[in-house]
């Protein structure tokens, strides 16, 4: 098998705070919302970084492992949230939902955020900073606590139906080692805008769901199935779905396997054809497994 590259160019007390950590309106705050009124009417305010729930939400924030755990993550900003929360609506995906709208306190519910119906915490700028983990809370209107979607899905050795995370696949972008949380977020949001079907992320790979990457994706991680893989399943995709498997390189003199420029007919020749295509990491390029998987 020939190994081709491809140049690609609110509260003091939290409401329940159970095993599952999600926040639940007490009885009296559910049966207003049933008669109409604002469930924000009777938000208190949390205002000690030593709360429970903010404590929580911290925990969520800086460890890749609790987010496993929980099955949550936290978005910064409205307007991640608000992208998150058209692309559920749009595909009426209830696996992404919101459990709970972090906003200042005083501060007015984001447009296109008023009408969820997710339970809302108010907080001071001392936690609001806190839990943004930024300088500077000026202009940070929203924090959101959000359900981890079943399209994000991490293999174990003895699971097989991973593929089915995939709706279709054409198109599936595969990051080899990308270690960058800003420049993986961007790969998503990128992957997301030309509607690739999915992403599979190789060992050595950050999580989707840190931080950064998630502010980079602009929640392009809540918006496309992305699994979490070795390369032994890499390889089972392929051939279970016949696909093409080509890594984007720079070209190199000292390369001495074949290389092909990317240009209008390579594209235009690939258009019908399933395809994965491997990106390597910033610093160190692909790693020395595509050379057995690589075809054209």
């Amino acid at each position: 098998m020939q190994c081709a590259s491809i140049l690609y160019p609110h509260t003091h007390k939290i409401w329940c705070f159970k095993p599952s950590l999600s926040v639940t309106p007490p009885p009296q705050q559910q049966q207003q919302r049933e008669e109409g009124t604002s469930h924000d009417d009777k938000a208190k305010l949390i205002t000690s970084a030593s709360n429970p729930f903010v404590k929580h939400c911290l925990k969520l924030r800086n460890s890749s492992s609790y987010r496993r755990a929980h099955a949550s993550a936290l978005v910064v900003g409205a307007t991640p949230i608000r992208e998150i929360r058209r692309f559920q609506e749009l595909l009426q995906d209830e696996s992404v939902s919101m459990d709970c709208l972090i906003l200042p306190d005083k501060a007015e519910i984001p447009d296109g955020l008023d009408k969820s119906t997710a339970s809302i915490v108010r907080v001071s700028s001392t936690v609001m900073r806190k839990l943004s983990g930024l300088q500077t809370t000026d202009s940070l209107d929203a924090i959101a606590l959000m359900k981890i979607p079943a399209s994000f899905f991490n293999v174990d050795d003895d699971q097989k139906n991973y593929q089915k995370v995939f709706s279709s696949v054409h198109r599936i972008l595969v990051l080899d080692g990308i270690q960058d949380p800003g420049n993986l977020g961007t790969l998503l949001r990128s992957a997301v805008a030309f509607r690739w079907d999915g992403v599979f992320l190789l060992p050595g790979c950050c999580d989707p769901f840190n931080e950064k990457a998630l502010r980079a994706s602009r929640g392009a991680s809540f918006q496309i199935p992305v699994v979490s893989g070795c390369w032994n399943h890499l390889e089972s995709l392929k051939e279970e779905f016949q696909m093409k498997l080509m890594a984007g390189h720079p070209e190199l003199e000292e390369l001495v396997k074949p290389v092909c420029s990317l240009s209008p007919t390579l594209c235009d020749s690939l258009s019908d054809t399933a395809l994965c295509l491997v990106l390597g990491s910033e610093g160190n390029g692909l790693s020395e497994n595509p050379c057995r998987l690589v075809n054209l």
